[in-house]
């Protein structure tokens, strides 16, 4: 069940977490909530969308339960099964991956996305888009994500395109985007980017805001250095 949660109470627990961001968009403000790691939480037209929730971050005990859920892969830090029984309601509708599908004991509203679909959610436009890696592999030559296996997503609330880039490096994919307000561009080497892929990546993008998440120990300031000659991209730690 849904529980109640008094406005008073949501504003003192999303205070205590690491960032809150607020975007005007043509149909209404997106909120944006940092949980930690790939961990994120959006608020649009009285609806919550949680991303990849990851109960070692952030407390889902006293978070708002989801209308939708979104899950990038089946890594344990953003497939987390602790995390999703703790937001899941009744109605939340969760979109991700075959994989993840396979792993996952949900019986409510689902829908499996691959590369290259589109789908809507109460008016939002939500794309599944590739997040893989081309360098960084493990010890057997298998890439640490493999291509087509996990999403990253595109979201369009009114005219403002979020991109949500999950575990991925600098693929070439990134230059047919489109047109991208703001990014969450990971870098944690040797998972996802080193900050040079990283501002390769933005450099493909173009996003007006860029925001560096599941960084892990990567230093953000080596990002900065790397764009501070871009001035179309506001580059956002957090």
């Amino acid at each position: 069940m849904r529980s109640f949660i008094s406005t008073l109470t949501l504003i003192m627990i999303l205070s205590n977490l690491h960032a809150q961001e607020k975007f005007a968009t043509s149909d209404g403000e997106l909120k944006i909530t940092i949980v930690g790691h790939a961990s994120l939480m959006l608020q649009f037209q009285g609806k919550v969308i949680h991303v990849d929730p990851w109960s070692q971050l952030g407390d889902y005990e006293k978070l708002p339960d989801a209308d939708l859920i979104l899950i990038t892969h089946e890594h344990r830090d953003h497939l987390d099964q602790k995390a999703l029984d703790k937001i899941t309601a009744t109605d939340t509708k969760m979109i991700y991956t075959k994989v993840c599908d396979s792993i996952l004991n949900f019986a409510g509203q689902k829908e499996i996305l691959s590369n290259g679909n589109k789908t809507t959610f109460e008016g939002i436009e939500i794309e599944a888009v590739p997040a893989y890696n081309i360098v960084h592999q493990r010890d057997n030559g298998q890439p640490y994500h493999p291509k087509g296996r996990g999403n990253g997503y595109v979201l369009s609330f009114g005219d403002t395109r979020l991109y949500i880039a999950a575990d991925t490096e600098d693929i070439p994919e990134m230059k047919h985007l489109g047109e991208i307000d703001i990014a969450f561009i990971p870098m944690n080497v040797p998972y996802t980017m080193t900050p040079q892929m990283a501002a390769n990546a933005a450099k493909m993008i173009q996003p007006k805001v860029l925001y560096p998440y599941h960084y892990g120990d990567t230093p953000l300031n080596e990002l900065t250095k790397l764009l501070k000659d871009v001035h179309e991209i506001e580059v956002r730690l957090r």
